[in-house]
């Protein structure tokens, strides 16, 4: 685990536990609980709009996100073990990610979106979304199943970003 000064820090690509499925939570226990808080700190601090376990090195089935992104009032909520239970429509939107630096990019992903997973309390939660709600959550459950959102752009898009990034980092070196 990748941790500093006791808690997560926000992992990379090309870091590997990107590309891993998480596993489903069956047991919302202490560690779980301190896992999803600092995530909450995390994303806000970054600032983000939502994050993942995988993002954070830990393979859990976990995402925190802002129930009213992009606004000032913020409404953070933790959702363990989510799925999309429906998708309607297409929408095309200009993505950026805490684990993909220094890029973003156009994506098409479902306009609206059903939810269903469980809160902290492993109360079952439905959750319809659309707009920036809905591609911050789909965005989120792909992490969880190992997927960026630079894997639905073009591969000469993705290539440059590839190049750009190599480069970048053999410069640190």
């Amino acid at each position: 685990m990748n941790r500093q000064n006791s808690e997560w820090n926000i992992r990379t690509y090309p870091d590997t536990i990107l590309r891993a499925t998480a596993e489903k939570i069956v047991n919302i226990d202490g560690k779980i609980q301190k896992l999803a808080d600092n995530m909450l700190h995390i994303m806000l601090a970054a600032p983000g709009i939502g994050l993942a376990a995988n993002q954070v090195g830990e393979l859990e089935r976990l995402i925190v996100f802002d129930r009213n992104p992009g606004k000032d009032n913020k409404d953070p909520c933790v959702l363990i073990n989510p799925e999309i239970i429906l998708k309607e429509g297409e929408v095309k939107y200009e993505e950026a990610c805490l684990s993909v630096i220094d890029f973003s990019a156009e994506v098409v992903r479902s306009a609206q979106v059903k939810i269903r997973g469980v809160d902290l309390n492993g109360k079952p939660m439905d959750i319809e979304a659309d707009g920036l709600l809905a591609i911050c959550l789909q965005h989120e459950i792909d992490h969880l199943n190992g997927i960026l959102y630079i894997d639905h752009i073009s591969i000469l898009k993705r290539a440059l970003y590839k190049k750009k990034l190599k480069k970048k980092l053999k410069a640190k070196k």
